[in-house]
This record gives structure tokens, sequence and C-alpha cells, in this order.
């Protein structure tokens, strides 16, 4: 079974480095790998060009932003099932695929994700937050909880099928395509209780408070397109359980 990752990336000289040397070091052999870029003006281009034996396929050219990037990807993506790996995040862990493929053994699973460590920026072993997908089920979503998105990994067929993200979405598109795929559609999935890769601490999703507002308004759209209900209320609670996740890194 071939794996197609994606990542995404623009002026991310400072990260990539790492993101491409982790899927390298994977030890499933059947991998392509795929990296859709910006038009970067600083030094992603020369290390892509320096791994070109780890990069099966790359372009880089202006997109309309994230998720049209990640749109790209999908159409160039021949594997039987698709990820995406963000380009400042890497699987610390080389049997990481080799574990997300085992996922899929049994043939009635269209879906598995599993769980992810934040980490400083500055101290990749340093581990800030820890995202569990273990407690996740259909109705988290109307409280603005999904699975961890660079975790979850389904058929390339069910893009194909089902549609990829939507880019009129500036933050929450990923949101809106597992409310989609898993909910409004009911693809069957599986939890892996393993912590599958690092991402350093940051993104656009968590970067202000206009953020914070948009991504919420976003959120609220996406359950309400595909027929799930919620409200601001639900939506916003979620960060005090969100805040618990960091407790017991504190001491």
């Amino acid at each position: 079974m071939k794996v197609s990752l994606i990542t995404v990336s623009f002026n991310s000289g400072s990260t990539l480095r790492d993101t491409i040397c982790s899927v390298a070091n994977q030890d499933y052999p059947e991998i392509e790998y795929i990296i859709i870029d910006g038009n970067s003006t600083d030094n992603t281009l020369e290390i892509i060009k320096e791994y070109e034996n780890v990069v099966s396929k790359w372009i880089s050219e202006d997109d309309y932003g994230l998720y049209d990037a990640m749109n790209k990807g999908l159409k160039m993506a021949s594997g039987d099932i698709v990820g995406i790996i963000n380009s400042d995040d890497f699987y610390h862990r080389p049997d990481a695929l080799s574990k997300i493929v085992e996922g899929f053994s049994d043939p009635k699973i269209e879906c598995v994700f599993a769980d992810i460590r934040f980490v400083n920026s500055i101290d990749l072993d340093k581990t800030v937050r820890y995202y569990s997908s273990k407690r996740f089920n259909l109705g988290s979503f109307s409280w603005g909880f999904m699975p961890a998105h660079p975790t979850f990994f389904t058929y390339r067929r069910n893009f194909e099928k089902f549609g990829g993200y939507k880019t009129e979405y500036r933050i929450a598109a990923d949101f809106e395509l597992l409310v989609r795929f898993l909910y409004k559609y009911r693809l069957s999935y599986q939890y892996l209780n393993f912590d599958l890769m690092k991402m350093r601490l940051g993104g656009v999703s968590t970067a202000s408070l206009k953020s914070t507002w948009i991504i919420n308004q976003e959120d609220l759209r996406a359950c309400r397109e595909n027929g799930l209900k919620t409200n601001y209320l639900r939506l916003y609670s979620r960060y005090f359980r969100k805040f618990l996740e960091y407790i017991p890194l504190l001491h």
C-alpha cells in the first residue's frame, strides 16, 4: 500500500529540513512525498533540491493559500492513502507510517488518526501540550473538537469522491473536511493510541484573538453546512478543556 504525504511550504527554510528528514527516516518503504511550495524567497527551494532523492514530486508557484496548496498536492498524489505533514512538523519515530498502514489492515476502516505532541520551538524535546484524539466521537465536532488533523489519513478515493479542502475557509478548512468525511458521510475510522508526530507550538489557528474569532465562526459554519447543530457558547467552552491539556506538563 503506497502512502502519499503532502507538505505545503512557504519560506520554511528554518524547519523544512527536519520535516523532510523525518520522512526519509521512516521504515515504511512505499512513500510518495510531495511538496507544494508557494514561491518561497528564502532557502526553501535549495533544501528541497538537496533532498530530491526523498521528495518524489514538488512544485513552486503562487497559490491562493494553504488549502489551495493542499488541494494541488491531492491532485498530484497517486498513493492508496494520503496524509498531510506540515512544513514545521516532523515524525519523531521511524515506525510512524508503518503504524498508520497497520491501522488500515481492517478493510472496513476508511480513516485513521492518532495523537500529536506540541513542542517548544527552541527545545524540540520539551513537550508543551499533548493532544490526544482518544476521546473523540462524532458529537465532539459540535464542541469544536476534532481528531488531530496532521495525524489524519484516509484513502485517496475519498478525496476524489467527497472533495478536498474548501478554499473559502481561511483557517478551519481542515475542521470542515473532517466534519464532512466523518460526520456527514460517516466514513468509518479507527483511533491509534500513540503520538504520531511533533508539532512546533504556533501556527495560523493559534496566533491571535482575531484568528480565534475567525476559527469559531468557521467551525460554526462547517457544522451547519454539514447538518450538525452547535452554537458559539458550546464552541467557546472548549477552551477550558484545552487548558487542561497543559496542566500535566506544567509541573
